[in-house]
């Protein structure tokens, strides 16, 4: 891989948007004495590693990876330059769209993190359309569980982040590939967030032997482009079935609890998971294939305002870390 990084142009500021290899990692949950501001948990040592990028403000870069020149969007919190270990997430779009759009309508650049958002290569089908790996229409030829780990190897050397943190989500065909990395990089991430996931049989593969993980999934029960029911058709799963076998990879009870919020979001919790992992399924009643919270288009369909998906995955992620995460690959 070409570490050699090309800075090309400042996109956005946050007013837009609303070594060596070790051990494998081992993810662990954090007590709730824990789960306190990410401000409070931040390292008091300032950040050491130059950048020329502003903070709260975004920018888009170039990496080489699989012999092709792949691009993404870097945010960098408020305040960047005075820690040394911000935690780290990695924001997929959907089929069709780009990693700006989706810094446009998550939210996820209001988080205290950096986050990146990389771009898909061409897929096949109909249109022009940008993809992921984990889909009958992804790029030929182009591996993006191989992208992220480059992705991540480049991140975590030349920016103040904590490798123990790092998360990833994603929407439509971006959470799809989550759903992948989930499988194939749990060693990586510390925790994966899809929402409304296109969960193809190419975004499973090698599935069912994967290590447990801490998994949060979020989908609309309207969603008519990836339906909660499932597709036969397209092979898609149904969403509840999907989460559960998560839930049975991890060894939970097989019995999810249930609590309300407002009156149209269910969240299912499995309980009593391998150490470390978790998985939580929220159900939005009626809920189109959106972005919970947002108030920017992002998919067809009803949007509730019940929650925002951001926060709902940022109480997610800040219950969990790995503990020896695996290093830099080749």
């Amino acid at each position: 891989m070409n570490k050699t990084r090309q800075r090309t142009a400042v996109l956005t500021i946050s007013a837009l948007v609303t070594g060596a290899v070790g051990a494998p990692a081992v993810a662990r949950s954090i007590s709730p004495a824990e789960v306190r501001p990410v401000a409070d948990r931040l390292s008091a040592h300032s950040c050491s590693k130059a950048t020329d990028q502003e903070s709260d403000a975004s920018a888009k870069y170039t990496i080489s990876s699989g012999g092709r020149d792949r691009t993404y969007i870097l945010h960098l919190p408020k305040g960047y330059e005075r820690h040394s270990n911000w935690p780290l997430i990695i924001a997929y779009h959907g089929r069709g769209s780009t990693g700006t759009e989706i810094e446009g309508f998550s939210g996820l650049s209001s988080l205290p993190a950096v986050v990146a958002y990389p771009n898909g290569a061409i897929g096949t089908g109909s249109g022009y359309r940008q993809a992921w790996e984990g889909a009958p229409y992804a790029p030929p030829g182009v591996d993006d569980v191989q992208f992220t780990s480059h992705l991540l190897d480049q991140l975590q050397s030349d920016y103040c982040v904590d490798p123990t943190r790092s998360y990833a989500t994603g929407k439509s065909n971006g959470a799809g590939l989550v759903g992948l990395l989930a499988c194939r990089l749990p060693d990586r991430f510390a925790a994966f967030a899809p929402d409304s996931g296109a969960f193809y049989p190419q975004a499973r593969e090698g599935c069912a032997d994967a290590k447990p993980t801490a998994v949060l999934d979020i989908h609309g029960t309207g969603d008519t482009t990836i339906p909660y029911a499932g597709d036969p058709d397209r092979k898609l799963p149904a969403i509840r079935s999907y989460v559960a076998d998560w839930a049975a990879r991890d060894k939970c009870d097989p019995n999810p609890s249930t609590r309300t919020i407002g009156t149209d979001v269910t969240v299912f919790d499995w309980e009593h998971c391998a150490a470390g992992t978790d998985v939580e399924h929220v159900a939005v009643t009626g809920g189109g294939h959106v972005w919970p919270g947002t108030h920017t288009y992002s998919g067809g369909g009803h949007v509730t305002h019940t929650i925002a998906a951001q926060d709902v995955m940022w109480r997610f992620f800040s219950k969990h870390r790995l503990t020896a995460p695996n290093g830099a690959t080749s």
